[in-house]
């Protein structure tokens, strides 16, 4: 991954996206990360994975829900306010 400063990202833009689209491009602005460029390619691929993984958690927790009797109704009614 290269780095780059904000002054540097902002006189050559074009330039980075075009770097992008081969690595991640940090941007840094007084020495802290504060932004990533990368191309669609792997922003897509990331956000599928990270979908992919919740949607697999949820299915997780709600099998184990219902092996442990947890119900719709019953949750119902645990999160219902008094």
């Amino acid at each position: 991954m290269r780095f780059v400063s904000a002054t540097e990202a902002k006189q050559t833009f074009g330039n980075i996206i075009n770097q992008a689209q081969r690595e991640p491009i940090t941007i840094q602005k007084q020495n802290r990360d504060v932004a990533v460029i990368m191309s669609m390619e792997d922003y897509q691929r990331i956000t599928s994975i990270n979908l992919q993984e919740f949607q697999q958690f949820r299915a997780d927790i709600g099998n184990r829900a219902l092996e442990k009797g947890l119900t719709e109704d019953k949750l119902q009614e645990l999160l219902v306010d008094d």
